[in-house]
């Protein structure tokens, strides 16, 4: 699928300076003890057939009625090591500052227990904050978890520098192509889909550096 960039229409100052930041962090070696992770995150809409569909048979595709029933809507986090070829997905009926927060959570404390610290690359949210740890958590916790973090933003119209986006997009062409009523359900799906690709070891190639960034989106660079 090709992707489409969003990126500001002239020079901005603030978008390159955000760019190149992320774009050195992508250089870096592979350092299990200082990890390198990517997080993004999706609304989803949970939808329930109004009808029992047709199952497909022996020359005869899945029928399906247009109708459907409205069951709510969730979030779905990603959480992607590139280098590591690992990622993680979980469905959450919220996107709140505690959702956030209880995934950092998670993040350091049953997935890199061991690490120094989590290089972080996200996008900038409201509620991608070291605050949100903060209303979530008792301040010594609070700022346990956040002294591990190392976090970058992506820019402002600058979510195709993450990652995570590509690893988003992979799953809703992958597992999202259907149906799903429940978010148990979804969650069920969702780590079928991370163990699969996990265990296939899908490679994650980002070859876009600042080098191109300077010669490719040079408008963007202020003149001096």
């Amino acid at each position: 699928m090709k992707k489409c960039w969003t990126i500001p229409a002239k020079a901005n100052g603030e978008f390159v300076a955000r760019m190149e930041d992320v774009l050195d962090v992508y250089v870096r070696p592979y350092d299990p003890a200082v990890p390198v992770v990517c997080m993004d995150e999706k609304p989803y809409q949970l939808l329930d057939h109004a009808r029992d569909p047709i199952p497909a048979a022996p020359g005869r595709d899945l029928k399906e009625d247009s109708e459907y029933v409205r069951g709510g809507t969730c979030s779905i986090f990603v959480w992607v090591e590139p280098l590591a070829d690992h990622r993680r997905v979980n469905a959450r009926r919220q996107r709140t500052r505690l959702d956030w927060a209880e995934e950092v959570d998670q993040l350091l404390t049953c997935d890199y227990p061991d690490a120094e610290k989590v290089v972080l690359v996200m996008d900038n949210l409201n509620t991608h904050t070291i605050g949100s740890l903060y209303e979530t958590f008792k301040p010594a916790k609070a700022r346990e978890l956040a002294a591990r973090l190392e976090i970058h933003h992506t820019p402002k119209h600058g979510s195709w520098l993450n990652i995570a986006e590509i690893e988003l997009a992979a799953l809703t062409r992958q597992c999202l192509d259907r149906r799903i009523a429940d978010l148990d359900v979804l969650n069920v799906e969702l780590a079928a889909w991370q163990q699969a690709t996990n265990d296939d070891q899908r490679q994650v190639n980002w070859h876009f550096t600042t080098s191109d960034a300077r010669t490719r989106l040079r408008h963007l660079y202020p003149e001096l």
